[in-house]
């Protein structure tokens, strides 16, 4: 297991890579550039400063998350290619300063979703993400995009930039009429183009699960379950399409297996990298995100660090979303202080683990 955490870079992030690096295990980051819009190239030169600087830290950059998939590749308009030639070049010039693995999405428009960024569990005062259906109904697309930029505390929020979204009505109707099945078709076209420059230059994708687990607007959504993952994997027979499991959230919905999910696709050698986070359930598709203890919340984290120990023991892994705790400010679920206590919590069921299996 490596433990990385993941940083928006010093001029949008409130956390420091000095802080970063007094985290114990911490080997290095989940890295991004917040400020690229789908479809647009990564050039050498804005990957180079940023990772550059990442290094001089004495951190890793080997994983780069949210390079997000242009629209016309989900639909199948006419630039596609286009977006799709963008994308190749993007993945080559990662490659170039030493990435390995690439976390993406397939989520039409929306991507991840919370009803509320900062709400408040009156236990301990403490404030998470929140996300109950019920504050859906009656909310517009539009009006959903103003409460969580008013959420978002001036902070970037990657899957929901502003250019993108204020083009929100055309994209949810040219969405009418697509199906799941047409989505995943899309979805084959796009991996059969860009899986051979990932074999050429040794990148893996890992394709992250949708958040919540369930359609939202009416828009299909095709990764929230163990048999969509299935039929995902299905898409392209290579090692270099993977899995970026998600505990929270494919654990959104409790009907999945989270540890099950990970012995299936780590037995495969189809998982890249994990998010690890715990969720507690409130009702019908009513959830918050805990803290990372077992029982702040409703997911087996034992089972997962287990079953991510027995299948797939190599993955890059990171304390995925935090609470605000001890009267931290920041963007909403990256705080510092609960995910560097969420990165001690998954160090401390690996290390239990591996001492119980090698004193056996």
């Amino acid at each position: 297991m490596k433990m990385t955490f993941r940083w928006f870079g010093e001029k949008s992030d409130q956390v420091t890579l000095k802080q970063i690096k007094q985290i114990p295990g911490m080997s290095g980051l989940m890295g991004l550039l917040d400020y690229k819009a789908a479809g647009e190239v990564w050039e050498r030169e804005e990957i180079a400063a940023y990772i550059n600087q990442v290094h001089a830290a004495k951190l890793e950059c080997e994983v780069i998350e949210s390079v997000n998939i242009h629209e016309d590749i989900k639909m199948g308009f006419g630039l596609r290619d286009e977006y799709i030639e963008n994308y190749k070049t993007t993945i080559a010039n990662l490659a170039s300063f030493g990435v390995r693995v690439i976390v993406y999405n397939f989520m039409p428009v929306l991507d991840w979703l919370r009803t509320d960024l900062s709400r408040l569990i009156e236990e301990d005062g403490s404030k998470s993400m929140f996300y109950d259906e019920a504050e859906l109904e009656g909310l517009t697309p539009l009006e959903l995009v103003r409460r969580t930029s008013e959420g978002s505390k001036g902070f970037s929020m990657p899957g929901w930039e502003p250019k993108r979204l204020r083009e929100l009505e055309l994209t949810l109707k040219q969405y009418e009429d697509m199906t799941p099945d047409i989505l995943r078709e899309n979805y084959r076209y796009f991996l059969n183009a860009i899986i051979p420059t990932c074999e050429e230059h040794g990148v893996t994708m890992a394709c992250h699960p949708d958040d919540p687990a369930w359609p939202i607007f009416g828009l299909p959504r095709i990764a929230h379950s163990h048999s969509d993952l299935e039929k995902i994997i299905a898409l392209h027979d290579s090692p270099h399409h993977a899995l970026c499991v998600c505990s929270g959230s494919l654990g959104s919905e409790p009907s999945n297996d989270i540890p099950a999910i990970v012995r299936h696709f780590g037995t495969a050698g189809r998982i890249a990298c994990m998010h690890i986070r715990n969720v507690k359930y409130m009702g019908y598709r009513r959830f918050r995100e805990s803290s990372h203890l077992t029982s702040d919340g409703d997911l087996d984290m034992y089972g997962i660090v287990k079953a991510m120990y027995d299948t797939c023991p190599d993955v890059y892994v990171r304390p995925d979303h935090g609470r605000m705790i001890w009267g931290e400010v920041g963007r909403p679920g990256y705080g510092l202080y609960d995910r560097a206590l969420g990165a001690m919590y998954l160090q401390g069921l690996w290390d239990a683990i591996d001492n119980c299996t090698k004193n056996k």
